[in-house]
């Protein structure tokens, strides 16, 4: 069964977000995913609002920008939210968006030998291990949580790229695509990450989370249109339309190799609130 979320996007005002935390679980939805964009909120900052204002909700982070972040706080902030919090923490790393990482200063010469670093220390902490680590960006000596969570949490990799597809399903447990993703780009992503997993040996189950551009509501189909016009998309990314319309594209995604759909609102979306409990009362039903 496809798991159905939505994005809580990161222009949302962050006092907003305990209710429009409370409005998705409310709603039905399984998962609340927020991103750490530059330069509007923490993401685990906002990870911890939502968690403290429900009660079952699950909180995907994806992502957190791995050259903006030292592991080990990372690590810290991850556990701490698992500790109060079990089993309701995705947490996801990315290579970060490169202007702005030198926006902070941040910007590294290898993003991908970065996150592959950095995906490794942070498993290892996560699983309650003592970390040496003398790296090209990650140097750890003797490092250890004291307050490891209980339950380590599956550990995803936002990708795109080839190589970083690689990447994730070598040490991830699943891999965050975006929305200009198709349904063959994800058949090709997966095809990709399983290269990733065979280099590695491994063969535990690794999910596919795939952001699904959606547009409801009036005047659905041109503000879709025009939101592709702006960021160059083609017409086969996103959908538009009812709670029907939008649900048959969750089920082409996820009959393309996707296990998480979570539905992405448009930038100008009014109504943050009102797109969630769409999401978990109109299209969640017609999903499950």
């Amino acid at each position: 069964m496809t798991v159905l979320g939505a994005i809580a996007l990161p222009q949302i005002p962050p006092e907003r977000l305990p209710e429009v935390a409370a409005a998705a679980e409310q709603s039905g939805l399984a998962e609340l995913w927020l991103w750490e964009d530059c330069f509007w909120a923490a993401g685990s900052a906002c990870a911890a609002t939502v968690l403290a204002h429900t009660e079952r909700l699950c909180v995907g982070i994806g992502v957190l920008p791995a050259p903006l972040r030292n592991v080990a706080l990372t690590a810290m902030e991850v556990a701490a939210l698992l500790r109060m919090h079990p089993g309701r923490v995705i947490p996801g790393l990315g290579h970060g968006v490169q202007d702005w990482m030198g926006q902070v200063g941040a910007r590294v010469d290898s993003p991908l030998g970065l996150l592959r670093e950095q995906l490794t220390a942070l498993r290892a902490l996560l699983h309650g291990a003592t970390v040496d680590m003398s790296g090209r960006y990650v140097h750890l000596d003797r490092v250890a949580l004291d307050w490891p969570p209980g339950t380590p949490p599956p550990l995803v990799a936002g990708a795109s790229g080839p190589k970083t597809l690689r990447l994730s399903g070598e040490l991830a447990d699943g891999t965050v695509l975006t929305s200009a993703t198709t349904p063959d780009g994800i058949r090709a992503a997966r095809r990709l990450v399983d290269e990733g997993r065979a280099k590695a040996g491994r063969t535990e189950p690794h999910d596919i989370i795939v952001y699904l551009l959606s547009a409801s509501g009036p005047n659905a189909t041109e503000r879709l249109a025009a939101a592709r016009r702006r960021t160059g998309l083609p017409d086969t990314v996103g959908v538009a339309g009812d709670a029907h319309a939008i649900a048959d594209a969750v089920h082409r995604w996820s009959a393309a190799g996707a296990d998480t759909v979570v539905l992405e609102p448009l930038p100008d979306e009014p109504d943050p609130l009102a797109f969630v409990r769409f999401a978990g009362e109109q299209v969640r039903p017609l999903v499950e």
